[in-house]
């Protein structure tokens, strides 16, 4: 089991050595940092009074194993740059606790109906987390990100409010 907790700068170095190359950063993020990941990028990004940043904690270890966002715009939330920082311990189902307690953080925090995220069309493990735990694929949200000599679709994936209490209506 996972908990999320508030992310700041003692947690930097833990985050920064998790992205070990342009793909890796590119993948958890986006395009708004550059490789190599820095002290001073991530102060600019947490910043914005909109992002809300959490280090994910094993319960059992007390120890930060992940890193995970919630951006709270106008007419949106969206969730995102998760990433599991061991590699070992990826696969392991802890994507979907993951998600799922930053489902519970926006839906409780935040009046809006849905909660949305990106994610690269190749990462097929992600996808299908962010399936299991009630995303759907919006086919007309994508966007295009070039990464060295290649494209990467970013696909759109939504779950609307009355959906995740359905959803987890028999786990309370």
């Amino acid at each position: 089991m996972i908990r999320l907790e508030h992310f700041d700068k003692e947690n930097y170095a833990d985050l920064i050595s998790w992205v070990t190359n342009e793909e890796e950063l590119m993948q958890f993020a986006g395009p708004q940092f550059t490789f190599p990941l820095t002290p001073e990028q991530l102060d600019m990004s947490l910043s914005d009074r909109n992002r809300f940043a959490f280090r994910i904690v094993a319960n059992e270890t007390n120890v930060s194993i992940g890193h995970a966002e919630i951006y709270a715009s106008a007419d949106s939330v969206r969730i995102g740059r998760i990433l599991i920082g061991n590699k070992k311990q990826r696969g392991k189902g802890l994507g979907v606790q993951i998600v799922q307690a930053l489902l519970n953080f926006a839906f409780s925090w935040f009046e809006k109906p849905k909660v949305e995220l990106f994610v690269f069309d190749w990462n097929t493990n992600a996808i299908r987390c962010y399936e299991k735990v009630g995303f759907t694929i919006n086919p007309d949200k994508k966007f295009e990100r070039k990464i060295k000599q290649e494209v990467w679709v970013a696909l759109n994936m939504t779950i609307d409010r009355e959906k995740w209490i359905g959803l987890n209506k028999n786990k309370q």
